[in-house]
């Protein structure tokens, strides 16, 4: 029999089994308004769909995996007449893309290396490792928090980086994970390890005593030594977050183009309907976005904002407020999650 019965409801960790997305990337799309689950426990916070919604979850996971944006996504789960427009549209363009990265491609190919029976794709978790290490600290006296916590279990390998003041916690589809375990590795030892991930197909993560072993085609290793200290709870730090008041979904490319060149030091972010108005020095940039909640105005370091953006993954971020002095949480997903704190600054 099914795990998916026609006469009762399912949990968010089977529909994630069944989808391919992770839970966390879930959450994502039904805070966002493309996946709403059919019920949630009032007393629990439990989210649970119907089976109907696994085709639907399906399938914003493959068009996802080709980065087709979410109000494309929306469209397209909305039956909309122009929906093979659409389509024909983007892949026109990854098309493009496609021709012109074949092209760079050809002038240094090589033949690919044998595919081992692999867990995960190397080149994903080189950029996850690069995503999240730039939240990592450098102080020596704090051996952990110079460490990336590497979780693998419930279909997904996650990577976490906090220096307590910044935190960035990226997931990534696995469904090849057994059974859950955790290890501490320094973000040093892991970020040397890009240009050999990058060079490999598919790599296996396993945890030995005291080693993270990273096996890749051909039984080529590497080995990266563990910290034994205890990594901070930081999903007790993300619940401790005051709840969103506001959420901006927006184009990620459009917001980082509007800050990108601005050698100024402070970003100006007002946020009003269907708005977001970027000030840089004397400059400003009116980006269309979707908007829930109150309008704020909020500052930010360029860098910090910066950083954050230029990590994430898909076309567009989610950014939630709750206020102007609070911890922006900066959200993004493809068929995983990154999230993002990133801190205000004073106007």
């Amino acid at each position: 029999m099914s795990e998916f019965g026609t006469d009762r409801l399912i949990t968010i960790g089977v529909l994630a089994r069944a989808s391919g997305l992770t839970p966390s990337a879930l959450r994502f799309y039904a805070d966002c308004g493309l996946l709403v689950p059919a019920c949630v426990d009032r007393s629990t916070g439990y989210r649970y769909y119907t089976e109907a919604q696994r085709d639907q979850a399906t399938m914003i996971r493959r068009l996802r995996e080709i980065a087709v944006p979410l109000d494309v996504v929306a469209r397209i789960l909305d039956g909309v007449d122009d929906a093979g427009r659409l389509l024909d549209a983007h892949v026109r363009a990854l098309r493009e893309r496609a021709d012109a990265a074949a092209a760079v491609a050809e002038s240094v190919r090589q033949a690919p290396p044998p595919r081992p029976s692999a867990s995960i794709c190397a080149a994903t978790l080189a950029d996850a490792i690069g995503q999240v290490r730039v939240a990592a600290a450098s102080d020596p006296e704090f051996p952990v928090l110079a460490g990336i916590l590497v979780e693998v279990g419930d279909g997904a390998v996650t990577l976490t980086a906090t220096d307590r003041y910044r935190l960035s916690t990226r997931s990534i589809a696995c469904p090849g994970a057994g059974d859950p375990w955790a290890v501490v590795v320094a973000a040093a030892e892991l970020a040397a390890l890009g240009p050999w991930l990058r060079g490999s197909r598919d790599v296996v993560l396993r945890s030995g005593s005291d080693r993270l072993v990273v096996v890749a085609a051909g039984g080529d290793e590497r080995r990266c030594a563990t910290i034994d200290d205890a990594f901070p709870d930081y999903r007790a730090m993300l619940t401790a977050l005051p709840a969103a008041s506001t959420r901006v979904v927006v184009s990620r490319d459009a917001l980082l183009a509007a800050i990108e060149d601005s050698p100024d030091a402070r970003i100006r972010c007002t946020i009003a309907t269907d708005t977001v108005v970027v000030c840089v020095g004397e400059g400003e940039t009116r980006l269309t976005a979707e908007v829930s909640g109150p309008g704020i105005e909020v500052h930010f370091a360029s860098g910090t904002l910066r950083a954050a953006l230029a990590t994430a993954v898909g076309p567009d971020v989610m950014l939630d407020l709750s206020a102007a002095d609070q911890p922006v949480v900066i959200r993004s997903a493809t068929d995983g999650d990154l999230t993002t704190l990133a801190m205000p600054t004073a106007p």
